[in-house]
């Protein structure tokens, strides 16, 4: 049976953007990001963290809650739009 194709919808669109956003504002890298995660007890590999970035994987809710632990804001941040990540005409938000 063929793979489907994943289903993102707008909120985990913005969220695979706003972890882009925030982890380069941050200045990690996506194996540093995704060492963070693994330490907070969510083992993630970087290309875990480049799919989901790119938006080709889901961010599921544990994977949400360990990425905005990882970068120091609440999950809530990463699903409402923030003008600092939103504002950016290029990224089409």
């Amino acid at each position: 049976m063929p793979n489907r194709p994943v289903e993102i919808g707008p909120a985990s669109l913005h969220a695979a953007r706003a972890i882009e956003h925030l982890r380069l504002v941050r200045g990690l890298t996506q194996q540093q990001l995704a060492a963070r995660c693994t330490a907070l007890g969510l083992p993630m590999a970087n290309t875990a963290l480049s799919r989901t970035e790119r938006a080709r994987r889901r961010c599921d809710v544990d994977d949400l809650v360990a990425l905005a632990t990882a970068l120091g804001v609440s999950p809530t941040t990463l699903r409402l739009p923030l003008p600092s990540v939103c504002g950016d005409d290029r990224r089409g938000c």
